[in-house]
């Protein structure tokens, strides 16, 4: 009795110090971490709507497909916004962030994280597939095809990640509706 007594204080001692020392350990990177995932907005933000100097944070109300609006300022004008939507792929929760001009074009998608699978819905940050959405028209609906592209609304999947394409496409769509909905002809 006296031995199990023992191992249960020594054990409580090891996950007690084991407990303090991730503790601590989340305390020195949270603010690194914070700071990293501000400036990865910003560059995102900033890939997909190069036109705007300055990014502020839109006072919309959102729904359950838009997570966040960003107004992307020239000077005084509205240059666009970028959009962040988080649809759910194959893996998991995608999330995307959408530029859209005031002139009514995708500018650009830049998808800032995901849990799609490596070597096929992995490939979707990748240039030859995320860039399939740049001058995109807000008009009409973007759809994802299987072969090469023969209209302007058209994204081609990613070869064995169609699920992934399709879940990019959506949160695009998703973007393009709030736009077209809430944000189309806002301007300063």
């Amino acid at each position: 009795m006296k031995e199990n007594i023992k191992l249960g204080l020594i054990l409580l001692l090891i996950t007690g110090l084991a407990g303090f020392l991730l503790g601590g350990a989340y305390e020195v990177t949270k603010a690194p971490i914070a700071e990293k995932i501000a400036s990865d907005k910003q560059a995102a933000m900033k890939e997909i709507l190069p036109t705007a100097d300055k990014f502020d944070t839109a006072d919309v109300k959102l729904n359950d497909k838009v997570t966040e609006v960003n107004v992307g300022m020239k000077g005084t004008e509205i240059a666009g916004y970028a959009i962040k939507v988080t649809p759910k792929g194959y893996g998991g929760p995608i999330e995307i962030m959408v530029g859209i001009s005031n002139d009514g074009k995708v500018t650009g998608i830049e998808i800032l994280t995901h849990t799609e699978t490596p070597g096929l819905g992995a490939n979707a940050p990748k240039p030859e597939f995320s860039d399939q959405y740049k001058n995109k028209p807000t008009k009409d609906k973007l759809e994802v095809v299987k072969v090469a592209p023969s209209k302007e609304n058209q994204i081609q999947a990613i070869t064995g990640a169609t699920i992934t394409s399709k879940a990019v496409t959506l949160g695009a769509n998703d973007a393009i509706d709030f736009y077209n909905s809430s944000l189309k002809g806002d301007k300063k």
